[in-house]
């Protein structure tokens, strides 16, 4: 009976040290966890001249400039992902690129049937508010492409990140996975005041 009872410890005791071992191993518990991205936003430095071309815009459009309330971050829901998306795509393909004439300088509007880089990011935004969407996480931002030509683009603070809208392609990115530089942004509370980045 103790030879029995001896042989059933030492069983147990290597079964359990087989399974501590591959509990702990690189092949044990370890293999089921996903490492997930940082989620990364951008950074304000300090207040800056807005770009003369939105001062005429908000001078025009006083409630596309105006502050309102609303959540500063957006859960980035499936659906809301889907509307995201949506517009995104939609407003890329309404519109046709056409650059400001230089005689007439820059010039920002919003809902046009042609435009350049701001129109796209201006119509974004009205569109994605007038769906519900907060606008206080919906910000221009200017940048540069890297040939070096000026570029503004649709920035929207979600709990994933600041995600990109940009009318050179459908596909919406984190803002440090793109290709620009960042010059500044708009405040997140008055889209009048302007921060450099």
């Amino acid at each position: 009976m103790f030879r029995h009872a001896l042989v059933t410890a030492v069983t147990l005791a290597s079964l359990f040290a087989v399974q501590t071992a591959e509990a702990a191993g690189p092949a044990g518990f370890a293999r089921g966890l996903k490492t997930t991205p940082a989620i990364s936003y951008i950074s304000e430095k300090r207040r800056t001249s807005a770009p003369f071309a939105h001062m005429m815009f908000c001078a025009q459009n006083p409630n596309e400039c105006a502050a309102r309330g609303g959540a500063s971050e957006i859960s980035l829901s499936p659906f809301a992902d889907k509307q995201l998306r949506g517009v995104n795509s939609s407003v890329n393909h309404s519109i046709r690129p056409v650059n400001d004439r230089p005689d007439e300088g820059d010039v920002w509007q919003v809902n046009v049937k042609s435009g350049d880089c701001e129109d796209f990011a201006l119509t974004k935004r009205d569109h994605l508010i007038a769906m519900g969407w907060s606008s206080k996480a919906l910000r221009i931002a200017v940048t540069q492409t890297p040939a070096g030509e000026g570029h503004a683009v649709l920035v929207v603070k979600t709990d994933r990140g600041d995600l990109v809208l940009d009318n050179r392609t459908n596909t919406i990115k984190l803002w440090k996975d793109t290709d620009l530089r960042w010059l500044m942004i708009q405040s997140s509370d008055n889209p009048r005041v302007w921060y450099e980045i």
